[in-house]
């Protein structure tokens, strides 16, 4: 068996938690398909991983099981964890928008927040225009997760879409400063052409960012009875 490099250790272990936290909690198994990994060497990461404080366990009972069989074994990243994965600029960025709010005030911190999204907007606008409308959530979680933030996107139970943004690079920011999430919920407004809803954030203690995607029929509807001298924001939570 070839000897395997302390580097090449690492960095497939940085792979795994890098799959729980976009895909957790997720089963070992799974970690394994993903990656090409023996049961053995999965084992042996999420091993290293738990003694870190890196991730943790959870059970869960499979849908319609009562009492029988063992209950599923799912790992899911810890605050710790996700904190390994943020970006060194978060606590920059902090204390930035507090020399910014203390000279200029919150509405300066809320300009400021719009700015920094506007990069965003011009980059996507004319991609969300040459794809079909019921493609565009797909698109921005795409689009998302190549700066950082391991956006995915679903189709929800009650109509529309859920974006997850399992990552936030300035999540400890963003809980000291709000505008943050309601600039970035407003551009998403914004690029699908829909009404958006903030559900959840990891600013605020939740484990993913969650927002709701109203059926684009809606948006069509919306933009159809909204008069000329109409302006409309959605906020985030």
């Amino acid at each position: 068996m070839p000897t395997i490099e302390p580097g090449s250790e690492r960095g497939t272990r940085a792979r795994v938690a890098r799959l729980i936290l976009e895909h957790g909690p997720v089963a070992a198994a799974a970690l394994g398909e993903r990656l090409g990994l023996t049961p053995a060497a999965v084992r042996r990461h999420l091993d290293a991983l738990l003694a870190d404080g890196m991730i943790e366990p959870r059970t869960v009972r499979p849908r319609g099981q009562r009492g029988r069989g063992r209950p599923a074994k799912l790992f899911a990243i810890t605050d710790a964890g996700r904190s390994a994965f943020e970006h060194a600029y978060d606590d920059l960025a902090g204390s930035a928008l507090r020399y910014l709010a203390d000279r200029m005030g919150q509405d300066a911190v809320a300009d400021f927040a719009r700015s920094q999204v506007s990069g965003l907007l011009k980059r996507l606008e004319p991609a969300m225009r040459a794809v079909p409308a019921e493609q565009r959530v797909q698109v921005l979680a795409q689009a998302l997760s190549a700066e950082g933030y391991a956006a995915s996107a679903t189709k929800a139970k009650s109509g529309g879409d859920q974006l997850c943004q399992h990552h936030c690079p300035v999540a400890h920011a963003a809980a000291e400063f709000p505008q943050l999430c309601e600039a970035e919920t407003e551009a998403f407004a914004q690029l699908l052409g829909t009404p958006v809803q903030r559900l959840a954030t990891i600013a605020h203690g939740d484990g993913v960012c969650t927002t709701h995607v109203s059926p684009q029929t809606l948006g069509e509807s919306a933009h159809k009875d909204k008069s000329p001298h109409d302006t409309s924001k959605e906020t985030g939570r």
